[in-house]
C-alpha cells in the first residue's frame, strides 16, 4: 500500500464525514423545534464538518500558500461561530422568542 494511497483514502473519508456532518446540520436546522437548538445545530455539527472538509482538502494541497488559506479559513470558522451562535442567541432572547419553562436555568437577563 503506498503513501498516495493512504492520503487518498484519508483525504475522502474526511471529506464524505465531513459532508454527512454539514448535511445532518441542515436537517437540525429544518427539524428542530425552537431558536436554541436550531443555533445548536447550525453551529456544533456545521463547524465540525467544515472542519472535516478543510482538513480532508488540506492532505490534498501541494501548496503551501493553498494550505496557509485553508488553515485561514479554518480559524476564521472557528472564530466566529462562537460569535455568531451567541449573538443569535441574545437577539432570540431579546425578542422572548425562547420559551423560559423549558429551560433549566434561565441566564437571559
Amino acid at each position: 500500500m503506498s503513501w498516495g494511497l493512504i492520503v487518498d483514502i484519508l483525504s475522502g473519508t474526511c471529506l464524505v464525514l465531513g459532508a454527512a456532518f454539514a448535511f445532518v446540520a441542515a436537517v437540525g436546522v429544518v427539524r428542530f423545534p425552537d431558536v436554541l437548538t436550531r443555533m445548536h445545530a447550525a453551529t456544533k455539527p456545521q463547524t465540525f464538518g467544515l472542519l472535516l472538509i478543510l482538513a480532508g482538502l488540506a492532505l490534498r494541497i501541494e501548496s503551501l500558500s493553498d494550505l496557509t488559506l485553508v488553515v485561514v479559513v479554518a480559524l476564521f470558522q472557528l472564530l466566529t461561530a462562537p460569535v455568531s451562535a451567541h449573538m443569535v442567541g441574545r437577539a432570540a432572547f431579546r425578542a422572548d422568542q425562547v420559551d423560559r419553562d423549558r429551560l433549566v436555568v434561565d441566564e437571559g437577563d
